[in-house]
């Protein structure tokens, strides 16, 4: 185990070198020129070339390439041309509210979608089996700016329980920053409690007509007994599977979630960096993205042999 566990961090590396140079070529070859932007409508265009030598811009690609590679290897993610500090110092103070969100979503989306999917291939063809597959389908037809809209109008306007935008710090105390959290983590757990309880029910319903479920009945065992020895057990499989890919959901969820709720996390970060052109954030927040992605990978591929010891042989 520790030998899979060391290769697969091992093979992180060339991925992440990929995707470090993919960003870089893409937001070089693009038309938009952050020197521009900075310098504002009113600037010349000696004004712009200026602020480019300042920025570096004016070097060949691969001079660029190599001083930002450079410094990625030495743990230096560059400085922000928008915001004039270190990219390092600025997703440390934007990463507690998407660390928030994102857990608080994650619970949420299990504690209600696995129950309402076990319910529902418990209860085939019935009336809960069907609402729970018209919910999955709406929550993925649904896009999650307009299910924020809708929970800030109902939950924070007309019934004033919750506050419409913003967060607090949980060092400002627990209930503000449980009361900020709520209306975006329920709009970002929508989508995912739709795959989560869909993926489910469709494994636990393939597990339950397999021939050892039929002989555990016959052994006398209960209901509840036969789904907690042993149909749950070889149906988690998948719905880890789902899980992890629900982080993709989050990565992409977080970034509109943030901005309907103007939560000053890495997601509005993003949308921030995008419209400055800041190519030094952008760079670290998908890199940064893209190491989360792969580890939360490697846990679920870990927790496969934990729960199917037939996956280590």
């Amino acid at each position: 185990m520790f030998g899979y566990i060391l290769r697969r961090l091992v093979s992180t590396i060339p991925v992440m070198f990929i995707v470090a140079l993919i960003v870089f070529l893409m937001l070089r070859l693009t038309p938009s020129d952050p020197a521009a932007i900075i310098a504002g409508d009113n600037a010349n265009a000696q004004q712009v070339e200026m602020i480019r030598q300042q920025l570096g811009l004016d070097k060949p690609l691969l001079v660029q390439l190599w001083v930002w590679l450079s410094s990625l290897l030495h743990g230096n993610l560059g400085e922000s041309f928008f915001f004039k500090k270190s990219v390092t110092s600025l997703i440390a103070d934007r990463i507690e509210p998407t660390l928030a969100l994102a857990a608080f979503t994650l619970v949420i989306a299990v504690a209600i979608a696995v129950p309402l999917g076990i319910f529902a291939a418990m209860r085939r063809g019935s009336l809960l089996d069907r609402i729970v597959m018209g919910f999955s389908v709406m929550g993925f037809s649904v896009p999650a700016f307009v299910i924020g809209y809708a929970l800030i109008y109902v939950f924070a306007i007309k019934l004033q329980w919750l506050p419409v935008q913003g967060y607090s710090r949980i060092a400002n105390g627990f209930e503000p920053w449980l009361r900020s959290l709520i209306l975006p983590s329920l709009t970002l757990a929508v989508i995912y409690v739709a795959l989560l309880a869909r993926m489910t029910r469709t494994s636990l319903l393939e597990v339950l007509g397999e021939d050892y479920i039929r002989t555990a009945y016959s052994r006398g065992l209960t209901p509840l007994q036969v789904l907690v020895r042993h149909a749950l057990p070889n149906a988690a499989v998948p719905i880890i599977t789902v899980v992890g890919l629900g982080v993709a959901l989050l990565i992409g969820g977080v970034v509109v979630t943030e901005s309907v709720f103007a939560i000053p996390g890495i997601g509005r970060l993003t949308v921030d960096a995008v419209l400055a052109r800041d190519y030094p954030t952008i760079q670290a927040i998908i890199l940064l993205f893209s190491f989360v992605y792969v580890m939360i990978n490697l846990i679920i591929d870990v927790s496969y042999t934990l729960l199917d010891p037939r996956i280590r042989y």
